[in-house]
């Protein structure tokens, strides 16, 4: 029997949004905190999944105590959801990036694990744009839930 239940949304959140989140931070004309916070508090109010995986939190760590990131973590809950990165996904972002002069090893690793994750990178840093054929990028203010 086919489960007709529409899939959980899921959101891969790129550590700027995190750092955004975290710091309140602005751009001196829009509010990047305060969409970050919108953007979570929506995920949780909808159920939907918030993927973050074993390199967002080694970047997070160079800036944050282990208390900081528990705390922030705590507030999405039961819809955080860590993953892991898999050798093959490493060695792909290696390829790809070696291609890519615009954009980091580390920005398309993140495309890599969210499109294998069937989520949605929400990202702000324009080193993404070119990572828009791997993954549906999206910033937080972007996304509308029904």
């Amino acid at each position: 029997m086919k489960n007709n239940q529409p899939q959980q949304k899921r959101f891969y959140i790129d550590t700027s949004i995190w750092r955004d989140y975290f710091e309140g931070r602005g751009d001196g004309i829009r509010p990047l905190g305060e969409f970050a916070f919108q953007f979570l508090r929506n995920c949780i109010e909808n159920e939907c999944l918030v993927l973050c995986s074993n390199l967002v939190v080694s970047e997070l760590r160079k800036e944050y105590s282990e208390e900081k990131l528990l705390e922030a973590f705590s507030y999405v809950g039961k819809f955080l959801v860590r993953i892991g990165i898999s050798d093959s996904q490493i060695n792909e972002a290696k390829r790809k990036a070696s291609c890519l002069p615009e954009t980091h090893y580390s920005d398309v690793l993140h495309a890599i694990v969210a499109r294998d994750s069937g989520a949605v990178l929400i990202a702000r840093d324009c080193h993404f744009e070119c990572l828009g054929n791997l993954v549906d990028i999206m910033k937080p203010e972007e996304v509308i839930f029904d």
